[in-house]
């Protein structure tokens, strides 16, 4: 309800939920604090899904799609209002954290081959979330895995070295001006 009506009252809200708004009111003194715990459980659930995705350890292909999954399944969970999130500082510092481990988590992909070096600097960091939140809220007929693979796939392929799509089997077999191999449907 947040995510499509930021201003949505407690009583709406109790109301979605099936309980009555003194049910809410017992657990949230206010709408703040009602929004603050909506936040503080859309950030920790971003920080299970880079903690589940093993950043720093799994090959840098298989943690990408983790990570991707993972994060498609919490904007789906929890599709609130980023500005407004953010606007707690707190909640900021973490998600800030959060940005800060997935680029490292870029560089060490670039340093290992699976990104292309010859982008500007700083520009896989920004074009992935963009590319998750597609994934999440454009492809709701897919399931996380599925949006995954297509996210990965957009992600790769875009900014991906072209050693590795040359070397993709798919590439090899597709005829020529055959676009449609490697599309997910």
């Amino acid at each position: 309800m947040l995510a499509a009506d930021p201003g949505a009252t407690i009583a709406s809200i109790a109301t979605e939920a099936g309980v009555d708004r003194r049910t809410v009111y017992r657990r949230f003194a206010c709408r703040e604090d009602l929004l603050a715990a909506v936040y503080e459980s859309r950030v920790t659930a971003i920080e299970e899904a880079i903690k589940e995705a093993r950043l720093r350890e799994a090959p840098v292909a298989v943690a990408l799609h983790r990570y991707v999954e993972n994060i498609i399944a919490v904007n789906r969970a929890w599709p609130v209002d980023l500005t407004r999130m953010l606007a707690d500082d707190a909640i900021r510092r973490r998600r800030d954290a959060c940005m800060a481990e997935v680029d490292l988590f870029l560089e060490r992909a670039t340093s290992e081959g699976l990104l292309r070096r010859d982008q500007p600097e700083r520009w896989a960091g920004p074009l992935l979330p963009e590319l998750v939140n597609l994934g999440a809220h454009q492809q709701t007929h897919l399931d996380p895995a599925q949006a995954a693979d297509v996210v990965v796939d957009t992600f790769l392929y875009g900014i991906g070295t072209r050693l590795r799509r040359a070397q993709d089997p798919a590439e090899d077999r597709q005829p020529p001006g055959d676009t449609t191999a490697g599309n997910v449907t």
